[in-house]
């Protein structure tokens, strides 16, 4: 897909590292668009901690920010007063068709990833760190299974949501980590910190669903524990007789298989095109969201398309 965009737009090569130097962003931003309005679409908040620099600094005009993921929705919420309007649709309704499906592809693609080794799901118990949109499909998916399943979240309202839905909790972290065969990480920050990967069940199969810095804390372990591979895209992490292994380097595991929701995933990105019009009017800095005519016009044209039986 990125090469066929790449035959009509150009594609530049880019790192998360490179966007937290602010001259940097800022030296590319005016290689690109030098002098003109310029709308930054972000998907996980990567533009937040240079967003005043940049309004500040760029030649042109920073219209806005179009932000698509929780991680990102947080990072801009914790920036206080914003520089630009931001529209977030990380909490809108038109997403929640995706987080569901976004759970279950990531024990789609752990389940396929440890059969690749030989191994199964079913006869370990799971723990699901994090019971927000995507943990809870994920439990749910686990549940359907017939695995089962633990929960931990630090919010006190989601563990008893958890509860209500029929799910054994844990009180804290190391007590939910104590029997789990497999580890889900869904909370977007740091589910899992140095100290913790000690409480892990020996063998344990660690599985996030966001990029590796926001979820794990690994870089603090990587000198305590000999790494080596152990199968397509599963590291083994060991110490002395403790053990446990990592899927995709700590990455969400189901970019390995596409991540594909179906068309599912058009509602949200039509939500992001009515947010970029929305910024080409005068808008007030802040956090913003499309308006909720706007959301069900989206989902009834998408009804409409892929709503019918074939």
């Amino acid at each position: 897909m990125l090469l066929r965009v790449a035959e009509s737009f150009v594609v530049d090569q880019l790192s998360r590292a490179q966007f937290s130097n602010p001259d940097w962003a800022l030296g590319f931003l005016e290689r690109r668009a030098a002098g003109q309005p310029l709308v930054l679409l972000d998907v996980g908040g990567y533009f937040a901690p240079i967003l005043a620099a940049l309004c500040e600094r760029f030649s042109g005009q920073v219209v806005g920010v179009v932000e698509d993921t929780e991680n990102g929705h947080r990072r801009y919420e914790r920036l206080g007063k914003l520089p630009c309007p931001v529209f977030s649709v990380a909490r809108s309704p038109l997403k929640q068709p995706e987080d569901y499906l976004v759970g279950q592809s990531i024990v789609f693609s752990a389940e396929a990833i440890m059969r690749s080794r030989g191994d199964i799901l079913h006869g370990r118990q799971a723990c699901v760190i994090g019971f927000g949109k995507l943990g809870s499909s994920i439990a749910r998916t686990l549940h359907a299974k017939g695995i089962r399943v633990v929960i931990y979240d630090a919010d006190p309202v989601r563990m008893t949501r958890a509860l209500s839905e029929g799910f054994q909790v844990s009180a804290n972290l190391p007590g939910a980590l104590a029997g789990a065969g497999v580890v889900m990480c869904a909370t977007g920050n740091l589910a899992l910190r140095a100290d913790d990967f000690a409480c892990l069940r020996e063998g344990a199969h660690i599985v996030s669903v966001t990029s590796s810095e926001d979820e794990l804390e690994l870089d603090a372990v990587h000198d305590v524990y000999h790494r080596s591979p152990a199968g397509t895209h599963v590291t083994k992490y060991s110490r002395g007789e403790h053990s446990f292994y990592v899927m995709n380097d700590g990455n969400a595991v189901n970019f390995l298989h596409g991540a594909s929701v179906g068309p599912f995933i058009f509602l949200v990105q039509a939500e992001i095109l009515a947010a970029v019009a929305r910024l080409a009017q005068p808008t007030e800095p802040g956090f913003h969201e499309v308006p909720d005519h706007e959301r069900r016009a989206i989902a009834r044209t998408w009804l409409d398309r892929f709503g019918q039986a074939p």
